[in-house]
């Protein structure tokens, strides 16, 4: 096993595709796929699953991976500290980002990063709150973003900037009538309503704010549970039930006069975003550059604050 071998394999599980990780390389595509049957004969398994359709890591290439990933680490740092310079910011940062962070937030982030640190480039994985932390946990993303801070003994979080979870509703004479200031608390529970997902931060911070005044999520009339904002966005509009997004996730639609957007009545129901780094991981310099460009991008925006260091 070498590190070529390792970032061939690196960069085929990252970009899923055997000619991009080629292009990313600077490699032909029979370089990497030589580089790839090389280390599972060496190491007697099957590492990337290929089919017609796609290209995936099999069980033991996810957990070599994880291992990979830290052994590319670890020679930068060598490196570095051999030589007495910083390593390039180069090579795939890989971010398991939650639905409103990875739709909203991250794009734009990366896009401005991408601008400042050509050689790099931001992989996206969107996944609920809870498995965004399993997967930093486990280190098959090396950062993560979420809408809610899960206890986890192997995780730091980062705040990284603020959000607003609003009540969405069709835009129809009916709900026009009702005062912008605030949502009746009442109508909650008599209106159908569409849920998200289990594991969801927007879920997980609604259900806390349920539960604060006395109200069991569970008397809620659901009509319908989805995972996908757009998706929500789309059945509210259309008259099946009222709901709970992001104001970021409802802005486009409320601009353009698809449905209405309430703060909660009696004050607005903030949340916090955060940026998520393994407890004792060691950053590549590409991670390392992207996480302290998020987090001041944002610090200079909003004055956010940092718990743990990088």
């Amino acid at each position: 096993m070498d590190f070529k071998q390792l970032e061939a394999f690196s960069a085929v599980v990252s970009l899923g595709s055997f000619s991009r990780a080629g292009e990313r390389l600077f490699l032909t595509q029979p370089t990497i796929s030589a580089h790839i049957r090389s280390l599972e004969r060496e190491l007697g398994v099957q590492l990337v699953v290929r089919t017609t359709k796609e290209v995936y890591p099999s069980e033991e290439g996810k957990r070599l991976y994880a291992y990979a990933q830290k052994l590319l680490r670890l020679r930068d740092d060598a490196i570095a500290a051999v030589t007495s310079s910083a390593p390039p910011v180069g090579g795939i940062v890989t971010v398991a980002a939650s639905s409103i962070p990875a739709q909203y937030v991250l794009p734009g982030a990366a896009a401005a990063f991408g601008r400042a640190h050509p050689d790099a480039a931001v992989r996206s994985l969107r996944c609920d709150s809870a498995a965004v932390v399993r997967q930093v946990a486990e280190g098959t993303a090396d950062l993560g973003m979420t809408g809610t801070a899960i206890p986890s003994p192997r995780c730091v979080f980062h705040d990284l900037c603020g959000d607003e979870l609003v009540v969405v509703t069709p835009n129809t004479e009916r709900y026009q009538a009702l005062p912008r200031e605030g949502f009746p608390r009442s109508l909650l529970l008599r209106e159908k309503f569409i849920q998200r997902e289990t594991g969801s931060g927007t879920r997980r911070e609604f259900e806390r704010f349920l539960e604060e005044i006395g109200v069991p999520p569970e008397r809620l009339k659901v009509a319908a549970e989805m995972d996908d904002p757009e998706a929500i966005k789309r059945a509210v509009s259309q008259g099946l039930g009222i709901s709970i997004l992001s104001r970021r996730a409802a802005a486009d639609f409320e601009r353009f006069g698809l449905l209405l957007a309430f703060p909660l009545e009696g004050g607005a129901l903030g949340r916090r975003l955060y940026l998520v780094q393994r407890r004792d991981g060691r950053l590549s310099p590409a991670a390392r550059a992207l996480a302290e460009f998020l987090l001041g991008q944002f610090r200079d925006a909003e004055g956010g604050k940092t718990y743990g260091a990088l």
